[in-house]
């Protein structure tokens, strides 16, 4: 191995640090920066002259210093151990004082040794992606130690028993397998291919899974201004989505907002296995008191580890929170190189970078002939709730749905505050196939109704602002009625009750007939000549808080108030 090329730097500009004379180097090498090692990428190669975004703080680094390439991509360290912590946005680990604190450290990542059993025997042929053992004792889920990407042959040694995080428990075809290996952030992990079935992933709110489904594999985007509720609306997808592995990364967010997040994870019990939430979540922190740079790799760290489970055949689920403070990492250090301002200052490649994002997320067949999939649910912070602006417009058009969360809605109190108006899903179709084909063959139907009579029912609210409501027809006022029957009877959910923020599709569509029930009684009353004031003046209080009292699946109580509603409707005649 020749001698390693040391080049010089000759600007530092914050982030931005410029170097000459450091070798043969390629875009997104890492380089290690002056006496500390501080880790920069290279973003930019012009004439000699190498641009690198630094990824600690660059204080006391300046023209002269040593810069040494490491012959690597920025990569992160992917094994076992990983579920149940918390890492910064180069994923190293935040269990002690973190790494920007004292630029350049080495952080070590304990010593804990792992216990590794074989599911292959030495001498079998074995392909990329195939299992050659677990790791029983690593978390919640078994950790699967897989065949790495484009490696196969003939298994010539194996381990088994206790290891240590850095040990070689295989040989195939002659290349050696850790225990632990690193992996590219921004290189996608190969796959054998996309599937195209289609099935819904369960968030367990009822706006979303009954008006603006999502598919596993899918992508969504959660815009909203300040205070409408967005970090509440991310931990309850955290908590109960039917997903295997949930990343959340918090990207930019306040220092205190986050460390509230982490706690209530490690104190929440997990609705699936019964122990602790965070013993399936990887935590990546990176708020806004830490270096900028590491905040936009933190979004791409996250979808590395995501994808990791996947070819374990996992179903992972990534929430960033938010891309928007991700973007101003973009456009902060695009000022800083030169770079020409597109919309509001943001670079022009943010359409470009957004896409690279989002497109990772997908259901595919995995190298080893399982199934796994990468659901990403970014959140959007528009400034002053302005949904036009580039990054929200931006998003929009590589997510297959968006839950527009509206100021109005939470003003009023009324959470989860996902604007039935201003939201769409692009899976919403093929997922009504799946639930005709599979469980609930009136699901598209219903869904139909119910953004119909919501629709109508906003439409006649403005009507009735400017008009008054007495001037409407009585079918029309029985249209308002059940818009606020929906509101809050179904679409309102309370993360703090412990029957209610469940959700479950079997209790969704039973409270959404007996409204629909209800609704339509109204309407016969109506037209059988009931004044439609004693109709508005009934009492919905038992049918307005069902939601609080049945449980998931307790289909036989919604019963019995449908029954007892419709009962005393019909005593107005």
């Amino acid at each position: 191995m020749g001698a390693v090329t040391s080049g010089r730097v000759v600007r530092v500009a914050g982030p931005l640090v410029e170097v000459r004379d450091v070798g043969p180097v390629a875009m997104h090498d890492l380089v290690s920066l002056g006496p500390s090692a501080i880790p920069g990428e290279v973003v930019a190669i012009r004439d000699g002259l190498v641009s690198l975004q630094a990824y600690e703080y660059t204080g006391g680094l300046g023209p002269g210093a040593a810069a040494v390439p490491a012959g690597r991509p920025l990569s992160v360290r992917l094994g076992p151990g990983l579920l149940g912590r918390v890492f910064d946005g180069l994923l190293r680990p935040l269990s002690a004082a973190p790494a920007f604190l004292t630029p350049g450290a080495a952080i070590k990542d304990g010593d804990q040794s792992w216990r590794f059993e074989a599911r292959v025997r030495e001498g079998e042929v074995v392909e990329a992606g195939q299992t050659l053992g677990v790791v029983a004792d690593a978390g919640a889920l078994e950790h699967r130690v897989l065949v790495p990407p484009g490696t196969a042959g003939v298994v010539e040694s194996l381990a088994d028993g206790k290891c240590e995080p850095d040990a070689v428990i295989a040989t195939v075809g002659g290349v050696p397998v850790g225990l632990t290996a690193h992996w590219p952030v921004r290189v996608p992990r190969p796959y054998r291919a996309r599937r195209t079935a289609v099935e819904p992933l369960r968030t367990g709110q009822r706006v979303v899974d009954l008006l603006f489904p999502i598919a596993r594999g899918s992508a969504a985007a959660v815009p909203g201004g300040f205070g409408t509720g967005k970090t509440v609306l991310l931990q309850q997808l955290a908590k109960w989505c039917d997903a295997d592995v949930i990343v959340y990364i918090g990207c930019g967010e306040r220092g205190n907002e986050l460390a509230e997040v982490v706690a209530e994870l490690f104190e929440l019990t997990d609705p699936r296995t019964g122990g602790r939430l965070a013993d399936r979540t990887v935590v990546i922190a990176n708020t806004s008191n830490m270096p900028m740079m590491a905040r936009e790799a933190s979004i791409y760290t996250g979808v590395a580890v995501a994808e990791f489970y996947r070819d374990m055949g996992y179903h992972a689920v990534v929430i960033a929170d938010s891309t928007s403070r991700w973007a101003e990492a973009l456009r902060e250090f695009a000022s800083r190189t030169g770079a020409l301002p597109a919309e509001e200052g943001y670079p022009a490649d943010l359409a470009s970078a957004l896409a690279a994002f989002y497109e990772r997320a997908g259901s595919v067949e995995t190298l080893g002939g399982s199934t796994g999939s990468v659901t990403i649910i970014g959140a959007v912070s528009p400034p002053g709730g302005d949904m036009t602006e580039p990054v929200t417009a931006h998003t929009e058009r590589f997510v297959r749905a968006r839950w527009t969360l509206d100021r109005d809605l939470a003003y009023s109190r009324h959470y989860p505050a996902v604007s039935w108006s201003g939201s769409f899903s692009r899976d919403a179709p093929a997922i009504g196939g799946h639930h005709a084909r599979e469980n609930d063959p009136d699901w598209p139907a219903r869904r139909d109704r119910v953004i119909g009579l919501l629709a109508e029912a906003d439409r006649l609210s403005a009507l009735a602002e400017l008009v008054g409501a007495a001037t409407l027809s009585a079918p029309e006022r029985v249209v308002l009625l059940g818009g606020r029957l929906l509101r809050d009877g179904v679409l309102q959910q309370s993360a703090l009750s412990s029957v209610d923020a469940p959700g479950g599709d079997e209790k969704a569509a039973a409270l959404v007939d007996v409204v629909l029930a209800v609704v339509d009684e109204c309407r016969r009353l109506v037209g059988a000549g009931v004044a439609v004031e004693d109709v508005e003046e009934f009492d919905f209080t038992e049918l307005v808080r069902l939601r609080e009292r049945a449980g998931p699946r307790d289909v036989e109580l919604i019963g019995q108030c449908r029954d007892a509603v419709l009962a005393g409707l019909r005593r107005l005649m």
